[in-house]
């Protein structure tokens, strides 16, 4: 028997692994942002730099439990059906703002005495951007391992940025037709999955 998915609007949690000014990881969020909405996501976009977080650190968990942000973090994550990550590359890998986030939100399990599921079982997605010819696609895949190893199921699209500095015009699009039609494939994907999540979960 089919799921029914009509009506459903699905729930996407967006945010970028950056917080600099002028990111390119915050104008691939961006340009996520206005293709989600097109599309008809209702869309939540964090910005890491209103949630600060210690470095990971079990004897400071022990000692003054889970900081505030990383509960509030989870919660954002529970609420949605949906993440998207658009992350840069830091040295060939992920940055420590995305990898400490991850982990301090991992590490919460209830929310005022309530059970809460911030990544297992959700659906993810995955940008990367840089400067170079490679993307970022270092940094997105040693993501898309992380986000699979917590239980995420990580859709096959992505949208990979090269050359950042030129890729967006005054608008903050894609020059590049190639990357404007995988943001739509990206989006399109997310959203069927989500979707089928939430009516799942709603049934």
């Amino acid at each position: 028997m089919g799921v029914d998915l009509a009506g459903l609007t699905p729930r996407i949690l967006l945010f970028a692994g950056s917080t600099r000014s002028g990111a390119y990881s915050g104008r691939t969020a961006d340009a996520a942002m206005k293709e989600l909405a097109v599309q008809g996501a209702d869309v939540t976009r964090l910005s890491l730099a209103d949630y600060p977080l210690p470095l990971m650190n079990e004897d400071l968990e022990r000692e003054q439990g889970l900081p505030d942000n990383a509960v509030k973090l989870a919660r954002h994550f529970h609420r949605h059906d949906g993440i998207l990550i658009c992350t840069p590359e830091y040295n060939g890998s992920i940055p420590p703002l995305v990898k400490n986030t991850i982990d301090w939100v991992s590490r919460v399990h209830k929310d005022g005495g309530k059970p809460v599921t911030p990544f297992n079982g959700k659906v993810a997605a995955i940008c990367s951007s840089s400067e170079g010819h490679f993307a970022g696609i270092r940094s997105a895949a040693h993501l898309r391992a992380v986000l699979s190893h917590i239980g995420m199921e990580v859709i096959a699209p992505q949208v990979s940025v090269p050359r950042a500095g030129d890729a967006f015009d005054e608008h903050g699009d894609f020059r590049d037709e190639r990357l404007r039609k995988g943001m739509t494939r990206l989006c399109a994907r997310l959203m069927e999955c989500a979707t089928l999540l939430s009516a799942r979960t709603e049934a």
